[in-house]
């Protein structure tokens, strides 16, 4: 019952938040206040993971201050959508948990208005930069409202994560155009910036830190996170390729932009994959096209390594959480966690 209480009490800062951007943007335009319905509308499905990993660390060490906790823990979720955003015009995605994104809705009104196609993606794009622009600065304001003690290493902490997340997302970006190399290791630690640190080690810490646990707990969160966060990307990865309609994603997309995952460096220089790598990164890649890519990242032996992979980190993962001092609870719970992350289907 405390757990659904508090989950409730972060969709309450939510929605307070949205409510109150939506009435201020009413006396500045019509599309504005769009831009910010749309933009409380893409808050809402996802799992709220990082607000659970907040809320639970928060509650492992006694939830002192659970209205800091809900504030902090809904201004991670901003910084998620904030995130999401900007990702999807970076990739040129449409769709988002099973819907059409921001950006592809404005684009589809402008269309409808009679724009032309590349005004009207113009239109769309600017829409989601904007609007994941907003939601950053939304993230460091509703940070701005916890108590004065901790409110400075919070700050630090979305800043540092977020300035390694952007790094994480250059190199994503500079693998798929070549313009980096992409070696393994080159791989995991893009997953480790890009991820892992805003995703899992940030709101982990975070709920330390609203605890005011001590920084030994913190190190041991933080080290613990980056595991979780890599673990997650790899089976993301793994069903961004392989998923169902249950993932709410597309899984044309990476093949399409020819995304270089530690899948498809698996299957590098199988003949396998070399018969039909012309047609990874191909814009215009239809489903067909992508099933012969699906059936020579099977037969190249890159699906069996990327689940041995992924087997072998949550096994490093769970031993690293065993070996931490965190609470006993805790640590049975992000042991579990673990486990589903390499099981989930979306």
């Amino acid at each position: 019952m405390t757990e659904m209480l508090t989950r409730d009490a972060v969709d309450t800062v939510l929605t307070d938040f949205f409510e109150g951007r939506i009435r201020r943007a009413d006396a500045l335009a019509e599309h504005y206040t769009l831009l910010w319905q749309r933009l409380a509308r893409s808050s809402l499905g996802g799992k709220r993971l990082r607000p659970r990993l907040l809320l639970d660390t928060h509650r492992a060490f006694g939830a002192p201050y659970p209205q800091d906790a809900a504030v902090a823990a809904a201004s991670f979720e901003l910084l998620h959508t904030a995130l999401l955003l900007h990702d999807d015009v970076i990739d040129r995605d449409l769709s988002r948990r099973g819907r059409r994104n921001l950006p592809a809705e404005f684009a589809a009104d402008a269309t409808e208005s009679g724009l032309l196609p590349e005004a009207a993606r113009s239109w769309g794009d600017a829409s989601g930069i904007l609007g994941g622009d907003l939601l950053l600065s939304a993230t460091y304001s509703l940070l701005a409202r916890v108590r004065p003690a901790v409110r400075g290493e919070l700050t630090e902490l979305v800043d540092e994560h977020l300035f390694r997340a952007a790094a994480g997302e250059h190199d994503d970006v500079a693998f798929g155009l070549g313009t980096a190399s992409a070696t393994t290791d080159s791989v995991l630690r893009m997953m480790a910036h890009k991820t892992a640190g805003y995703s899992f080690a940030a709101p982990l810490c975070a709920g330390a830190v609203l605890a005011e646990a001590g920084d030994g707990a913190s190190a041991d969160l933080e080290q613990v996170g980056v595991e979780l966060g890599v673990l997650y990307q790899l089976r993301d990865d793994v069903l961004g390729v392989f998923g169902d309609s249950r993932t709410g994603k597309s899984t044309l997309s990476d093949l399409r932009q020819g995304k270089r995952t530690l899948l498809v460096a698996f299957a590098e220089g199988h003949p396998e994959w070399i018969a039909v790598r012309h047609l990874w990164g191909d814009p215009d890649l239809d489903e067909p096209g992508a099933e012969l890519l699906r059936s020579a990242l099977v037969a190249s032996g890159a699906r069996t390594a990327m689940t041995e992979l992924i087997e072998t980190r949550r096994q490093e993962a769970v031993a690293t959480i065993g070996g931490t001092a965190l609470p006993a609870g805790l640590r049975k719970d992000l042991a579990g966690l673990a486990t589903r992350l390499t099981e989930r289907a979306a």
